[in-house]
């Protein structure tokens, strides 16, 4: 058998770069964000974080695919993340760690799908399909997001999203690391 390790990261720039991996123990604080704040952005912060996503695939002699194992995992990346000192507050930090947190849920997501795959010569087009699907709903919803709680300005909505959230962080709770 030949084994053959492909790995694919939805953030590929930046999978050099140092980051934070999601815990549900371990939030974010400002001094994790480490990158000098965009002065083109009316931002008070920005949140940089992935779904880091690789996949093996062992391989008969002849090419047919016998099995195969992933790794998922949200990550925060500091170096690209910034504030603004004087606009972010704690309210804006919760903001952004719900970005992370989404990020998080996502990553679940695509654990819950790639579960329900099985092993076939296509299963290499089957989680590349699956990952893509997975990143273009969470770039929507991140989004969606920002513009339903109006950047972290409209604090009931805000309210709301961390307990939808919260809520289907737990529903999935099975696809936690």
């Amino acid at each position: 058998m030949i084994r053959l390790l492909c790995f694919i990261s939805c953030l590929c720039c930046l999978q050099d770069e140092p980051f934070i991996p999601w815990e549900a123990s371990n939030k974010l604080d400002w001094n994790d964000f480490k990158a000098p704040p965009n002065t083109r952005e009316r931002a008070a912060a920005l949140t940089a974080s992935g779904i880091a996503f690789g996949f093996s695939l062992t391989k008969t002699e002849n090419g047919d695919i016998l099995d195969f194992t992933s790794t998922v995992q949200a990550h925060f990346y500091p170096e690209q993340s910034w504030y603004r000192i004087g606009l972010a507050d704690t309210h804006v930090l919760k903001h952004e760690q719900l970005h992370f947190d989404i990020t998080e849920l996502f990553a679940r997501k695509l654990r819950q799908r790639i579960n329900t795959l099985k092993v076939s010569n296509s299963i290499e087009f089957e989680l590349k399909k699956v990952h893509d699907s997975i990143l273009e709903a969470w770039s929507r919803f991140q989004d969606v997001y920002d513009e339903s709680t109006d950047y972290s300005r409209d604090m009931e909505s805000q309210n709301k999203w961390e307990a939808d959230v919260q809520g289907a962080l737990k529903k999935l709770d099975k696809f936690k690391l």
